[in-house]
């Protein structure tokens, strides 16, 4: 499975940014997608999560009412809407999946995801 991460830059306080995961590999028909995020001199922490359905979603409380998870099926793309961005949503932005041989429920451990992409920063300037 390769996850290509795309749509970072600059952006400010109040903005919006548009994140993009391309997908692509051999995907088991459960899986579960992520956001993470790590800012300079942080640990990385989970962002948003969704089931492979898309009927499921979960987002850490930093980002609930701004940032928003979805995925295209068709396309083997998953995206993060944010908005309302403030200068601590500043940090590289990773997709991850998590294989599963049968549905499961989100997570927000980093350890429960099987592959990554490569980081996307964004940087929220005041």
């Amino acid at each position: 499975v390769q996850l290509q991460a795309s749509g970072g830059g600059l952006a400010e306080t109040g903005g919006s940014a548009r994140l993009t995961c391309a997908a692509s590999g051999d995907i088991f028909s459960s899986y579960n997608l992520g956001w993470f995020r790590q800012a300079p001199g942080k640990e990385r922490e989970f962002v948003a999560a969704i089931n492979w359905r898309g009927g499921k979603v979960l987002y850490a409380d930093p980002v609930k009412g701004r940032f928003r998870i979805s995925k295209d099926n068709s396309r083997n793309t998953l995206y993060l809407e944010m908005n309302s961005l403030k200068t601590e949503d500043t940090a590289d932005y990773y997709c991850a999946v998590e294989i599963r041989s049968r549905p499961g429920p989100l997570s927000m451990m980093s350890s429960a995801y099987d592959h990554w992409g490569q980081g996307t920063l964004v940087t929220v300037s005041s």
